[in-house]
């Protein structure tokens, strides 16, 4: 009985110590559980762009649910980034992205910013853009002394000059940037992303590198078009000794040396610039060569003409003998008026050189034959200076001349002119 006794208390002693066994088992597994739920809390992270349901709007706040334990807020500065539009656009339910600024602040909210979440995607797209080499739609927005600018996924996407089109650069007309682009923005235009660097906020885009069509198939539809005899403005893009080129329509014609003005040049820089707008007259097209001729003088008074308006054909004149050549002489008339005498137009009988009659520096009368204002020549005759087919012409000139010195003399003034007493009558 005593061996009972004192076998009960161990007992009681087991049970003591299962039950608080027990009780630690049930204490881990509920700290266990809490623990497995806190790991489950999708807690946000400063940086992270999340996906979230708009719950509230008031003038002074967003409220958004991201899943998390309290609602985060779009206020303050983050609200009034968001423009008039892109407020309006937003409703209670609507699913957004945003970007989370601060997990947690003084007051416990989950601080969100809308702006910079839709700046975010916005870059990793235009980035997987230039990965894939994609060709995209855009709209001019603006422009400024370099180039244009256009807008994809949100930013804003500068198009250098040297990356806008041939076609579209020929229609740049005028002398500052907003003459060449004001009235492009709002056009559609096709580009590819070529840089980009979030960390500087640039963005790089090119019309050229999005265009199907190349360069000589350009020029080949140009030349197709463009006509003979008609005027374009084109813009200077190169300039070398022998002329100037200047893009028409998005194809480069050659304006030659002696096309550039009627003055005598030794540099197209003296006149042109690149860059500049210029108007020129397509005065060849050589479609099988593929070259298209141009002309800036054309559309300047040509002053040679004024000068040899005094002359005409049949004309008696002075020139100077200046050159001799085994095809003729040529002879000054005055400034810079010069004419060639041919051989056959020098004497009546056969010589071989020009120099067994003329001399260089002597002053001959001679007859003008001939005048071609397109080629700038004027013909001369020696020969025929006392040639009876020009009597007649020679008679009506003299008569002329005499006529215009008879009415110049009694226009002037007489001496004895009524009102002026002479010195006798003064005497008298």
């Amino acid at each position: 009985m005593t061996d009972q006794n004192k076998a009960l208390p161990a007992q009681g002693s087991d049970a003591h110590q299962q039950g608080e066994q027990s009780n630690t088992n049930n204490n881990q597994t509920m700290e266990s559980l809490l623990k497995e739920q806190d790991l489950n809390v999708d807690l946000p992270q400063a940086g992270e762009i999340r996906t979230g349901v708009i719950a509230s709007i008031n003038p002074s706040q967003i409220l958004v649910s991201i899943g998390a334990k309290s609602e985060g807020v779009v206020s303050g500065r983050e609200l009034e980034q968001l423009t008039a539009e892109e407020r309006e656009a937003l409703a209670v339910g609507q699913e957004v992205h945003v970007f989370v600024i601060n997990p947690e602040d003084a007051n416990g909210n989950v601080v969100l910013s809308l702006k910079r979440a839709q700046e975010q995607i916005s870059w990793d797209n235009v980035e997987k853009l230039l990965a894939n080499d994609e060709v995209v739609e855009s709209k001019i927005i603006g422009f400024n002394k370099g180039g244009l600018i256009a807008g994809v996924e949100g930013l804003r996407g500068f198009v250098p000059s040297s990356q806008i089109s041939a076609m579209r650069r020929s229609q740049s007309t005028g002398d500052t940037p907003e003459q060449r682009w004001q009235k492009m923005i709002g056009q559609p235009i096709t580009v590819r992303v070529i840089e980009v660097d979030r960390e500087r906020r640039r963005l790089i885009l090119s019309e050229r590198a999005a265009s199907t069509e190349s360069r000589q198939s350009i020029k080949e539809r140009v030349i197709e078009e463009l006509e003979e005899g008609k005027v374009y403005t084109g813009r200077v893009t190169s300039l070398a000794n022998f002329g100037a080129f200047i893009n028409i329509n998005g194809a480069d014609g050659l304006v030659h040396l002696s096309e550039l003005s009627w003055e005598h040049i030794d540099h197209p820089r003296e006149v042109l610039e690149v860059g500049q707008e210029v108007k020129v007259k397509v005065i060849n097209v050589d479609r099988d060569k593929k070259r298209i001729g141009l002309s800036v003088r054309a559309l300047q008074e040509d002053p040679w003409r004024a000068r040899v308006e005094k002359y005409s054909v049949g004309q008696l004149v002075e020139g100077v003998i200046t050159r001799l050549t085994k095809f003729g002489a040529f002879a000054r008339l005055e400034g810079d008026i010069e004419g060639l005498i041919h051989i056959s137009e020098i004497a009546e009988h056969r010589i071989e050189h020009p120099k067994e009659v003329l001399k260089e520096g002597e002053v001959k009368s001679l007859r003008v034959i001939r005048i071609d204002p397109e080629q700038h020549r004027i013909g001369l005759s020696l020969r025929k200076v006392d040639s009876a087919a020009f009597a007649d012409k020679d008679f009506k000139l003299l008569t002329a001349e005499y006529n215009a010195d008879e009415e110049a003399e009694s226009s002037e003034p007489s001496d004895d002119s009524p009102g002026e007493s002479t010195s006798e009558d003064s005497e008298a």
